[in-house]
């Protein structure tokens, strides 16, 4: 609810009359699935491969019309990689013979930078052919699109590579890692400003953040958001959602029976205690992947494994960035 003010003029008495009413404010409509949903990002950019392009043009910081070869090497959606409830939905490319992996990550699990070391790794080693040199090897970037903060800046955008650290001499620019922490973008839209406006775009939550975008009449904006809004239309879209939820649902209700039978197994053998601690941990990792798998809040993914209230304060701290 919001008020207005209206006035009137009483003529016989020469007294202005202030008249408040009130107004009732409509609530902003929250998203169902948002650009940070791994199931809608990887379809919309595989299905608009030209906005991909733009996209990555725009984060590693090159000229459009400089990407001259473009290729998605896991473009695949298979009904397996949605029931796999561990699966990385990103989007493994090669752009002017570079390896480059974009992926989106909502949840801060603790470990994301070693996991991200890892899989640059992984990516960076088996790109050699069998008998090949190490020199052939390309330059492996990754960008990484976070729902949290990770570093202790104020800039929303972090690049990192190896460097000597005493002179700050590159050692090789075959590796880099680019991160953009959405949390830490500017309250403003600037729309004269690509990279904060592709990423305003991921972190939007509201229809209203989507209008807000689409009013700034950025072309790449509002392909964008129209290619959001047909795709979340499509029934194969909310057959590919339904798929992923359910993994994530079955995950859920097996994490949570196994804890209470572990409980009362240990209660049963008289070790109480350390079969809850493990049963705790699973249940840290179960919210963990509901968070992520249905980009839900916390407190939704509590209700969805029906945590009990005197844990959820613990799972809290635990689970929260600080």
């Amino acid at each position: 609810m919001g008020l207005k003010q209206g006035w009137k003029f009483c003529a016989a008495c020469g007294i202005l009359i202030v008249k408040i009413q009130e107004t009732r404010v409509e609530p902003m409509k929250m998203l169902q699935y948002t650009f940070k949903t791994d199931t809608l990002f990887k379809m919309l950019f595989i299905k608009h491969c030209d906005l991909l392009q733009k996209l990555i043009a725009v984060l590693m910081g090159i000229p459009f019309e400089s990407i001259t070869d473009f290729h998605v090497q896991n473009g695949e959606l298979s009904p397996a990689t949605l029931m796999d409830k561990f699966c990385r939905l990103d989007i493994n490319m090669r752009v002017n013979g570079q390896l480059v992996d974009l992926e989106v990550q909502v949840c801060n699990e603790g470990d994301y930078i070693e996991r991200v070391m890892f899989y640059w790794a992984m990516d960076f080693s088996s790109a050699i052919p069998s008998g090949g040199r190490y020199a052939d090897l390309p330059r492996t970037i990754v960008l990484s699109i976070m729902d949290f903060s990770l570093f202790d800046c104020a800039e929303y955008h972090s690049f990192f590579q190896p460097l000597e650290v005493n002179r700050h001499e590159l050692m090789s620019d075959k590796m880099g890692f680019h991160f953009f922490e959405l949390p830490k973008l500017p309250g403003e839209i600037d729309g004269s400003d690509m990279l904060s406006l592709w990423l305003a775009l991921f972190n939007a939550s509201t229809e209203e953040d989507l209008e807000k975008i689409k009013a700034l009449e950025v072309p790449e904006m509002e392909q964008a958001i129209d290619a959001y809004y047909t795709i979340t239309a499509s029934e194969e879209f909310r057959e590919i959602a339904r798929m992923r939820e359910r993994a994530c649902h079955n995950e859920a209700s097996a994490l949570y029976a196994a804890r209470e039978e572990g409980i009362a197994e240990g209660i049963e053998r008289g070790i109480e205690k350390d079969i809850t601690k493990g049963a705790f941990n699973n249940m840290l990792e179960s919210i963990r992947n509901i968070m992520d798998g249905l980009n839900l809040p916390i407190d939704q993914a509590m209700n969805l494994l029906k945590v009990p209230e005197t844990d959820r304060l613990k799972c809290k701290e635990m689970l929260q960035p600080q």
